[in-house]
C-alpha cells in the first residue's frame, strides 16, 4: 500500500553543507560561521527512484506568475492513479530559471519527506580557523577562502526522525562541530 512506504532518512554523504553567514568579531580578530544543511536536486531523484522505482515518478514545472513551480507525482497503484505534490521555487545566485527549477523540484520532495529531517538540525556555529577566511578589499566584510568546506561525518536520528547527533568535519577531517 503506498499509505505505508516511508521515505528513508537522507545518509550523511547525501546532505551538503553551505555557510549560511559569516559574523567578524573585529575585537578578536575572529570569524565565526553559520553553517546550513541541504539537500540537493540529484538526492531526491535517487530517492525517489530507489523508493517508487524509476518508472513510477514524474516531474513536471511550469511557470506561474514569473515563479517557477514543480509538481512531483507519484502512482499509486492501489488508487491507479498518480497523486501529486508542488512547490515553488527560489532563485538562487546562479542561473535564476535553472536554480529555481531545481529548487521547486527539491522542495516539491521534500513535501513527499525527502529530506524533511534537516528542518530539525540545531543551529550550527564554526569558529573560523585564520587560514580560512579572507577580508573582501571592496565590501570589508569576511569572505570564506575558496576550498573552505564542511561535510557531514555522522548523523544519527530519533524515532521521530529528528536529528538526534550530527557530526560536521574539515577537508582535513578534523571535526569542528558536535551535537
Amino acid at each position: 500500500e503506498m499509505n505505508q512506504i516511508q521515505i528513508r532518512l537522507l545518509r550523511p554523504d547525501e546532505i551538503s553543507c553551505r555557510v549560511q553567514s559569516l559574523s567578524e568579531n573585529k575585537a578578536k580578530g575572529t570569524v565565526g560561521a553559520v553553517i546550513l544543511l541541504y539537500k540537493d536536486a540529484r538526492v531526491d531523484m535517487s530517492i525517489l527512484d530507489e523508493t517508487y522505482g524509476a518508472m513510477n515518478w514524474q516531474r513536471e514545472h511550469i511557470e506561474i506568475g514569473g515563479k517557477m513551480f514543480c509538481t512531483i507525482a507519484v502512482w499509486d497503484e492501489d488508487k491507479k492513479q498518480w497523486i501529486s505534490k508542488q512547490d515553488v521555487g527560489v532563485e538562487s545566485n546562479t542561473e535564476a530559471t535553472k536554480g529555481e527549477s531545481s529548487d521547486s523540484f527539491k522542495r516539491s520532495g521534500t513535501n513527499w519527506g525527502i529530506g524533511r529531517e534537516l528542518y530539525t538540525a540545531p543551529f550550527i556555529y564554526i569558529q573560523l580557523e585564520t587560514e580560512e577566511w579572507y577580508t573582501d578589499q571592496q565590501s570589508g566584510k569576511p569572505k570564506t577562502k575558496p576550498g573552505f568546506t564542511i561535510t557531514v561525518k555522522e548523523i544519527t536520528y530519533n524515532d521521530n526522525r529528528e536529528i538526534k547527533t550530527l557530526v560536521l568535519v574539515d577537508k582535513s577531517g578534523r571535526e569542528r562541530f558536535s551535537f
